[in-house]
């Protein structure tokens, strides 16, 4: 069970994390670099066009290879459908798939909408799921985030037999229903969180005409001419932009807004825009606006500012192999004021918690009380542990993230008033990652959403034990976490992940600096936008341009 929960971790590693990373953009008004040639298919000035701004970095289109980072599945996600995706009132939506059971907790039926249909009319089918499945397991293709070890017949590197066409784990049952058999139990949330939310379906008869070994590089995926979402992309540069026309055969209803348009920019260009009218939107989780900047949107008048709740932590990773001594660890973390840092840099939107659950899970326990700032304390347990100050601690921290960086200055600044001395070393995020799996480091700081309906798959990953993001293991914490996964109801399952949290608050691999409700606009030309932080875009196709704005 403990390879298993690793594995299977490695997707919501890559998928629920909001790791933000600026990039330079273009700033021309509603005319991202590629809009020119677009327009060249036959735009107008008549149609409807909607600016996202992000501040993300793309790994890339094709679903088969994504990292599946926010930007990736939503970019993604607009073209080929996942089969369920969270809403804003985290309750899993039908998607694709207009529903999912299970009777045991190992097999999973889904069915796909009766109605579900291709652009090019052809219906969205059970072997279109199947033969996706078999690509994102394929050891050609050698995707590393959708690891699927859970499933029958899936190898334990979580890919199957070159060559396979089919697997026990996954069968056909009619054109439109598919079962998944999973080799441990796995609650239905976990299979639809980790699994069906990340699972984006694509066009058997198209794609199986692609040599499987050039299906990564295969340049049909940068302008898809068959998908079942609501927009396929006509133009994008990874670095600046990403061009959406609307699929007028969408089966859920033909999108209002003609042309969408990913902005890839630097924060600092967030505020002019919205000011301008360049960016129309911005989300939560893929748009890292400046604390400096939230005052100065809300005080915009041509948008609506909605504030997310507080799901993104701030997360310290510890690498417990170079910090072995738990009384070490903890006075880490009492030697820094958590709240100062969220008053005086995140100007008080979020909170403090201790552990995974944040006050928007339905599984948070309100009785774990964050440890409180002591500087004293923190002295007094360096010394009982014979802590030899004259050693340096490095520090990695995301360059991409302002206020990141600046609450790292902080806490170096109290550590060092207790006696620890810290490093702190500033990288992109595509370094720090790839410092994360090297876990050659004492302490790590990165975004990290943690699913509030089911952290367990990260929760796993990140508690490992050895080769994990913090080294740590703990048999309690284990038992809890299988517990999660065979328990009935939601008082159940609080109980055993406050047995997590607990230990995690006491043993200290790793805790949240601060947890942020992060700020999100929406000009208010637009109409239909549904500014959650889940759920953002499962209905785009209700999205609009309000007439005379």
């Amino acid at each position: 069970m403990k390879k298993y929960r690793n594995k299977t971790a490695a997707l919501a590693l890559a998928g629920l994390m909001a790791l933000f990373l600026a990039a330079c953009g273009s700033s021309e008004k509603n005319t991202p670099e590629g809009t020119h040639e677009m327009e060249a298919e036959g735009g107008s000035g008549d149609e409807k066009i909607v600016n996202i701004g992000v501040t993300d970095s793309l790994g890339g289109i094709n679903p088969l290879t994504t990292d599946q980072t926010w930007i990736n599945k939503y970019a993604v996600g607009l073209q080929f459908l996942p089969l369920v995706d969270l809403d804003g009132e985290l309750s899993f939506q039908p998607m694709l798939a207009d529903s999912i059971t299970t009777e045991d907790n190992r097999n999973f039926v889904v069915h796909i909408d009766k109605n579900a249909t291709w652009s090019d009319g052809m219906p969205v089918t059970a072997e279109d799921v199947e033969f996706t499945f078999l690509r994102l397991a394929s050891p050609v293709i050698a995707n590393p985030t959708m690891v699927l070890y859970a499933f029958e017949g899936v190898g334990e590197d979580g890919f199957v037999e070159e060559g396979a066409t089919s697997v026990d784990g996954v069968r056909v049952l009619d054109e439109k229903t598919i079962q998944f058999t999973t080799k441990y139990p796995m609650s239905l949330t976990t299979f639809q969180n980790s699994y069906a939310c990340y699972l984006h379906t694509l066009p058997k008869h198209v794609i199986e005409k692609f040599d499987e070994s050039q299906i990564a590089t295969q340049e049909w995926f940068s302008h898809p001419d068959v998908v079942d979402g609501p927009y396929r992309v006509v133009d994008l540069d990874a670095n600046h932009y990403v061009s959406y026309v609307a699929n007028e055969n969408y089966w859920r209803g033909a999108p209002k807004i003609d042309r969408l348009n990913f902005k890839i920019v630097d924060s600092s260009q967030i505020l002019s825009g919205l000011q301008s009218g360049e960016i129309d939107v911005t989300h939560h989780t893929m748009t890292a606006i400046p604390q400096e900047d939230y005052e100065s949107i809300e005080a915009l008048e041509n948008v609506e500012v909605v504030y997310g709740s507080p799901i993104t932590h701030q997360s310290v990773f510890i690498q417990t192999a170079n910090l072995p001594d738990v009384r070490v660890r903890q006075a880490l973390l009492c030697a820094i004021d958590r709240k100062q840092i969220l008053e005086q840099l995140l100007r008080n939107h979020g909170e403090v918690v201790d552990g995974f659950l944040s006050s928007a899970s339905p599984l948070y326990d309100a009785s774990i009380q964050p440890v409180v700032y002591d500087p004293e304390r923190a002295k007094a347990l360096l010394e009982e542990a014979g802590w030899d100050n004259s050693q340096t601690l490095v520090f990695y921290v995301n360059s991409g993230d302002g206020t990141l960086v600046n609450a790292a200055q902080v806490m170096v600044a109290q550590w060092a008033a207790v006696g620890i001395k810290v490093e702190v070393r500033t990288v992109d995020l595509a370094a720090l990652m790839g410092v994360a799996g090297s876990t050659d480091y004492d302490l790590m700081a990165v975004q990290y959403t943690y699913a509030p309906v089911d952290p367990y798959p990260d929760i796993a990953w990140l508690l490992g034990g050895e080769g994990s993001w913090t080294g740590y293991g703990n048999d309690q914490v284990n038992e809890a976490l299988e517990g999660t996964q065979a328990a009935e109801n939601v008082e159940e399952i609080r109980a055993l992940y406050s047995i997590v949290d607990r230990q995690v608050q006491e043993d200290v691999p790793m805790f949240s600096a601060y947890v942020i409700s992060a700020q999100g606009a929406v000009n208010k030309r637009l109409s239909g936008v549904n500014a959650n932080v889940y759920g953002f875009f499962n209905n785009i196709q209700e999205w609009d341009v309000e007439a005379g704005k």
